[in-house]
């Protein structure tokens, strides 16, 4: 069994030898797909498209226009002159953001009282509106406090102090930075393991059936369970490849730590593409032709992507959605490699997702070999 597996492996190398471009097409898609979606994938807001209508034109007001004008946040495309100017440029989309700064603006915080300041925002895309809303307060909160200061410097005023003073210092954990991408990076590795491994493992076996070599490898000696494994250990072997090299570019190029035991790592991985093979083979048993095999991995794939918690939070899916997500393997890899990656935790910590992983593994790896026996007879 050992040699006929051995020897199916070996022809299966073979091939990937002799055709360059299968080679390529293994390597270098998931190098350009990490480096382009680890600069696309952010929660980070830059440049925002802004107008802004300064009515009060005072010393004050033009020093706020300024501190949103500097920053790297916002980006200035008008300066209106009409209210009207401002709800039009949002309204066409010119804008996402309008600020209106209104008359007597000035003239409250000298009296130390609290000014009034209009936001208009475009909230077509509610996730950049809300990230734009909170820049805008602390932008203007910065603004005030500052601004609170120098005047009790100047009127010899002092501030208002609390019987309890209460200071807040905040350190965040894992992240102290808050970088996005040490959060997509990581979930890029299993993404991308997921959508490689997937394909290729579908795509073989449908390939040897509608070629006709299918059949001449069964009427050899060699078992369909032998079939099966030497025809889906190659892509294991090239899923720890290519997890190892996207790996690599994550930790060299954008410079995300990594924190935790590579052999916790290891084993997760392995789990993860036992689970992910079964998939494609299972689909190869539904498929009679590489079209429909490439249908179906569009029809599974995608939903797996969403409902892996990779970008969308799983709490807040509907319950429905969320008790479907127990069975995606891509759920349980996100966490064990940003574990790893970012909180250095170990198997006492993911033991609970390795299990799962090698539940699904074995339950998807027993359904997909018997549902091969079935279409071969």
């Amino acid at each position: 069994m050992i040699g006929r597996i051995f020897h199916l492996l070996l022809k299966e190398f073979l091939e990937l030898k002799r055709d360059k471009s299968a080679r390529l097409r293994l390597l270098v898609p998931p190098v350009l797909q990490m480096l382009l979606f680890g600069y696309a994938a952010t929660f980070e807001v830059f440049n925002v498209a802004t107008v802004i209508l300064d009515q009060d034109q005072t010393q004050e007001s033009r020093a706020l226009v300024a501190d949103f004008v500097h920053s790297s946040r916002f980006k200035l495309v008008a300066d209106a002159t009409e209210r009207r100017h401002v709800q039009d440029a949002v309204e066409s989309s010119t804008a996402q953001l309008g600020i209106v700064v209104p008359q007597g603006f000035s003239e409250l915080l000298r009296k130390g009282q609290s000014a009034p300041l209009q936001v208009l925002v475009d909230g077509t895309n509610s996730n950049t509106a809300l990230i734009a809303l909170g820049y805008v307060g602390q932008i203007s909160g910065a603004f005030g406090q500052t601004y609170a200061q120098d005047l009790a410097q100047r009127t010899g005023r002092a501030l208002g102090r609390p019987l309890v003073n209460v200071n807040l210092q905040e350190r965040y954990w894992y992240n102290p930075n808050l970088n996005s991408r040490w959060f997509f990076v990581p979930g890029l590795i299993g993404t991308l393991t997921l959508i490689t491994i997937v394909n290729l493992t579908a795509f073989a076996i449908v390939r040897e059936r509608e070629v006709g070599t299918l059949e001449q490898l069964l009427v050899t000696p060699i078992q369909p369970i032998e079939f099966i494994i030497g025809k889906t250990l190659p892509f294991f072997l090239i899923g720890l490849i290519e997890v190892s090299l996207v790996a690599m570019v994550g930790m060299l190029w954008f410079q995300v730590p990594f924190k935790g035991n590579p052999m916790v790592l290891l084993l997760g991985t392995c789990l993860f593409l036992f689970s992910v093979l079964a998939i494609g083979l299972l689909i190869s048993t539904l498929c009679k032709t590489q079209q429909q095999a490439f249908a179906s991995n569009f029809f599974v794939l995608n939903p797996m992507f969403i409902l892996s918690g990779f970008s969308f939070p799983i709490s807040s899916m509907p319950d429905a959605l969320q008790w479907l997500t127990y069975l995606d393997p891509l759920r349980y890899f996100l966490i064990i490699i940003r574990g790893t990656y970012l909180k250095g935790v170990g198997i006492d910590v993911l033991w609970p997702q390795m299990a799962a992983l090698a539940a699904l593994g074995l339950g998807l790896f027993a359904l997909a070999v018997l549902r091969f026996r079935k279409s071969l007879d």
